[in-house]
């Protein structure tokens, strides 16, 4: 009885069975990487169109705001101008009704008094037309910068239309394929050990770029790009055992464990 169970713990550390056991487990991190890249590359496309969105709405409602200021400055300047107009009319109404009694005075005290008057009227009325002018200058300055607030205004909504059909069209593409590729994740999470999955996580949450499985490129980590020394490479390549980053914490796999895993994720879909 000793003796058979001698043997079955001997048969457990067979290299090779070991190596295969190690390999396996690479390729179903590098795989769950794959799947797991794929999705946020669909939220990084996702996230990026909300944030247009709402700069185009947030320089829409800036051009509406300063439109309806400058609305209402015209409104005001029409209204000054109307006013100033209307005084004019009764400028000219006293104007006549003084050159009247100029005909009827009886002494040259009042002769003065009427031409004082009709000169202050005058220069009053020449002060409306003056201000008049100014007013309708600035007026149609006012039209002017409108009209091209009003062009900028419809080439920002025509961009938020497209925009928002893009987001539209893309989160009625992409739901379908997260909830698929959430699925797979989770699928491929069950090939995996616990401690290796924790680690997993964990090294992808502090990652910027969420890759916590990387490829050996051109002699470095293929996620901080650091320098992986000859013999260290060779570990990696033998897949004896489960080797990181020196520098990032990184899972390093070879070409080969990368093949393996995109073919699995190929054929899974």
């Amino acid at each position: 009885m000793k003796e058979k169970t001698g043997q079955k713990e001997e048969k457990q550390i067979v290299p090779e069975e070991r190596d295969l056991d190690i390999e396996q487990k690479l390729t179903a991190l590098y795989a769950l990487q794959c799947v797991d890249s794929a999705i946020d590359k669909i939220r990084t496309l996702r996230g990026e169109l909300p944030l247009e969105v709402q700069d185009l709405e947030d320089d829409i409602a800036g051009y509406d705001s300063k439109m309806e200021k400058i609305q209402a400055e015209m409104a005001e300047i029409s209204k000054n101008i109307a006013d100033r107009k209307a005084a004019i009319t009764d400028i000219k109404a006293q104007l006549k009704k003084y050159d009247k009694q100029l005909k009827d005075v009886k002494n040259s005290r009042e002769y003065d008094a009427l031409n004082k008057e009709i000169e202050y009227q005058t220069l009053e009325n020449q002060l409306h037309e003056k201000r008049i002018r100014e007013a309708n200058a600035l007026l149609e300055k006012r039209k002017a910068e409108l009209e091209k607030m009003e062009e900028a205004r419809a080439e920002r909504q025509k961009d938020l239309e497209l925009k928002k059909n893009e987001l539209d069209e893309i989160v009625a593409e992409t739901e379908k394929d997260e909830k698929a590729l959430m699925e797979k994740s989770e699928a491929y999470q069950q090939r995996i050990e616990p401690r290796w999955l924790r680690l997993y996580q964990r090294i992808r949450n502090n990652a910027h770029n969420g890759l916590a499985v990387v490829c050996v490129e051109r002699d470095a980590c293929g996620g901080c790009f650091s320098k992986i020394p000859p013999q260290r490479q060779i570990d990696i390549r033998m897949h004896k055992k489960m080797i990181s980053c020196e520098y990032c914490g990184r899972f390093l796999v070879d070409e080969s464990i990368k093949a393996k895993a995109e073919e699995i994720v190929e054929n899974d879909k």
